[in-house]
């Protein structure tokens, strides 16, 4: 497929804020078939990949692959939960990827997830949707400034091996990623959780919870700062670990907290590295 002119000439549209989660528009469940054509897929490959996610049947009287099996595969992508329409979303990409690696068919194009991804999240961006498809999957998508929070954190934590903090920020970020509905309260968990692994690091103090590990060792990060988290960490034990019936967090809640615990995390990190280093070497 060759490269549209604005891409061409590096003009993208100004992207909107997100508006739009727990849904999938007409115009989308469209738009992703369009795209997995575009692709790759064909209207039989798929109406296997969408029948088999969705667990229904395919019609065995359709055999033209348009307008028949087209109109098939539209129609149950429409019918479907708008949950479905993501899960459809990451089988096509699946299904992509793994083609892609068998190149089956010598002379014909090879199939492009890449290329699937990158015009799904580029239709996410424009459309102010709050999903981005990212390693085969599709996850939250946030502002510009969560995202990069994100991942600085966890790719400073990759490369300091702090594998568990790492893994709890992607855990938060999962839980927030999931469908129907964001699972905050282990969003919550998980991301005070990186924060409390690294902090027991850094003060060399490896059992204390997070709230003691403030309250001890006062310098670790600057007052006032130090109170902001505090008061996360309270928000956090009270929303993540005693939630009461009717006073669930919001997802935007969960947002915030987790948005600040990567990026105390990154701070912390990149503070002491010169010091994990040290004791690396000596050890």
């Amino acid at each position: 497929m060759k490269e549209k002119f604005s891409t061409r000439h590096g003009f993208e549209p100004r992207e909107p804020e997100i508006k739009v989660t727990h849904q999938a528009s007409h115009d989308l469940r469209g738009v992703a078939v369009d795209i997995a054509y575009e692709a790759g897929m064909d209207p039989h490959l798929m109406r296997g990949v969408v029948c088999h996610t969705l667990r229904v049947r395919e019609d065995p009287s359709n055999w033209s692959a348009f307008p028949n099996v087209d109109n098939e595969v539209r129609g149950n992508v429409d019918e479907c939960e708008w949950y479905e329409v993501y899960d459809v979303i990451e089988a096509v990409y699946q299904h992509l990827q793994r083609a892609a690696k068998r190149r089956d068919h010598p002379g014909v194009p090879p199939p492009q997830p890449d290329l699937f991804a990158a015009e799904l999240n580029k239709y996410f961006r424009k459309n102010g949707i709050g999903w981005q498809l990212a390693d085969g999957e599709v996850r939250f998508r946030s502002d510009r400034s969560f995202e990069l929070a994100m991942r600085q954190a966890t790719e400073v934590l990759d490369e300091e091996g702090r594998s568990t903090a790492a893994k709890e920020l992607r855990e938060a970020l999962h839980d927030l990623s999931r469908r129907p509905e964001p699972d905050v309260t282990g969003a919550l968990q998980h991301g005070l959780a990186a924060l409390e692994c690294v902090m027991r690091d850094v003060c060399g103090d490896p059992k204390a919870t997070l709230g003691t590990l403030l309250s001890r060792h006062k310098g670790t990060i600057p007052s006032p700062l130090n109170q902001a988290v505090e008061k996360i960490w309270g928000f956090a034990s009270e929303q993540g670990r005693h939630v009461r019936e009717g006073n669930e967090p919001s997802a935007e809640e969960g947002e915030l907290a987790v948005h600040v615990a990567s990026a105390v995390v990154t701070y912390l990190t990149k503070k002491h590295w010169s010091v994990w280093k040290a004791k690396r070497l000596s050890s």
